[in-house]
C-alpha cells in the first residue's frame, strides 16, 4: 500500500511540472508592447533629414514654416461600370486593398443623359489617407509599385497645381502587391492626389523629391 501511495504522489508531481506556466497580466502587457508597429521610414526622415534640408535651401525663419504633407487622396472612376453593382463592389475592394482604408463611393450630383448618368448614382470611390496610413502609403508607392511600372522613367513634374499639390495618374491597379493579376476583372487605373502645406510648387517639388519621388528629368 505505501509504494502504491508513493507512486501516485510522483505521478501528482509528473502532472504538475508538465502543465504550462499561466503568464501574468504584466507578461502579456509587455508582449503586446513589444509588438507594437515601427515608425514609418518616411516619416521619421521628414522629420531627421527633410526639415533641416528645407530650411536650409529656403531660410525659413521658423521651423513651422517648413511645408509637410498634410494628406493622400485615391480617386478612381467608376463611370464605365456604374451599372453593374457587382463590378463596383470588386473594384472598391480593390481600392481598400491598396490603401489599406475603405474608401467611399462618390455619387453622381446631377442627372446627365447623355452619359446616362442618373442623380445620386454611383461613379467613382474615394479614399482620404493621413498620418500613419498616409505615410506607409507614399513608402509603398515610392518603393514598391512606382519601380513595377514597365519601362518606368519617373513622374511627371509637371503636374502641380500651383498651389503647392501635386497629382499622378496610376494607370494599373496590378503595380501594387495586394492586388491578383488572377483575380482582377478589369484592368483600372486611378488618380492620386499629394496635399502638402507648401504655398509654391517648387517648394512642394522639393519636399516630394527628399522624400524620394522619383521625377523624371
Amino acid at each position: 500500500m505505501a509504494k502504491s501511495k508513493e507512486t501516485t504522489t510522483e505521478q501528482k508531481k509528473a502532472v504538475v511540472q508538465r502543465e504550462p506556466k499561466t503568464k501574468k497580466k504584466d507578461e502579456v502587457i509587455e508582449v503586446g508592447a513589444s509588438q507594437e508597429k515601427l515608425p514609418n521610414r518616411l516619416k521619421e526622415k521628414y522629420k531627421t533629414q527633410v526639415i533641416s534640408q528645407l530650411v536650409k535651401t529656403y531660410k525659413y525663419s521658423s521651423v513651422m514654416e517648413v511645408p509637410k504633407l498634410e494628406k493622400i487622396v485615391l480617386n478612381m472612376r467608376l463611370g464605365d461600370i456604374k451599372d453593374n453593382g457587382k463590378s463596383v463592389q470588386l473594384a472598391v475592394k480593390e481600392l481598400e486593398l491598396i490603401a489599406g482604408q475603405k474608401p467611399i463611393l462618390t455619387k453622381a450630383k446631377h442627372s446627365v443623359a447623355n452619359f446616362k448618368v442618373r442623380q445620386n448614382q454611383d461613379i467613382g470611390a474615394k479614399v482620404t489617407l493621413r498620418a500613419s496610413r498616409m505615410w506607409d502609403f507614399l513608402d509603398k508607392l515610392i518603393a514598391i509599385a512606382l519601380p513595377r511600372v514597365r519601362d518606368f522613367r519617373g513622374v511627371s513634374p509637371k503636374s502641380f497645381d500651383g498651389r503647392g499639390n501635386y497629382a499622378l495618374g496610376i494607370k494599373e491597379q496590378l503595380i501594387f502587391p495586394e492586388i491578383a493579376y488572377d483575380q482582377v476583372e478589369k484592368v483600372r487605373g486611378f488618380d492620386i492626389c499629394f496635399v502638402t502645406t507648401a504655398k509654391t510648387d517648387a517648394e512642394a517639388k522639393e519636399l516630394l523629391t527628399l522624400l524620394g519621388m522619383p521625377f523624371a528629368r
